[in-house]
């Protein structure tokens, strides 16, 4: 039996996500560490192409950058629960691109909390 989602056009099925950069490289990432991005989150969630094929195209960002973005999901993943994280290393020349890359997909954003009800 289809969910509401796959008859409306779109599914939240697949683990994984494939992220393309502007030069053709192809990232496949967990779907779920994808989701602090508001803007994969909503490609997905959304009657958008990316959410029935699984694959997000970004022709606005290059594959060094892409791929610390990744890095970035996956690392902020593994340490969504703990307190004391280490930075990561960032290249410098590439910092200007990466901070450009985090505004376009939503990273710059403090997390919202779930509203507590009494």
């Amino acid at each position: 039996m289809a969910n509401d989602a796959a008859i409306n056009g779109y599914s939240e099925e697949g683990k994984y996500i494939t992220l393309i950069s502007s030069d053709g490289f192809e990232y496949v990432v967990l779907r779920e560490a994808t989701e602090i991005s508001p803007t994969i989150k909503s490609m997905l969630r959304n009657p958008f192409s990316e959410s029935r094929t699984g694959r997000c195209d970004f022709p606005e960002i290059r594959s060094v950058v892409l791929e610390k973005v990744v890095e970035y999901f996956h690392y902020w993943y593994k340490n969504r629960d703990k307190d004391d994280v280490p930075d990561m290393n960032i290249p410098v020349e590439i910092c200007l691109e990466l901070l450009m890359a985090a505004d376009y997909l939503g990273l710059d954003a403090k997390p919202t909390q779930p509203a507590i009800r009494d």
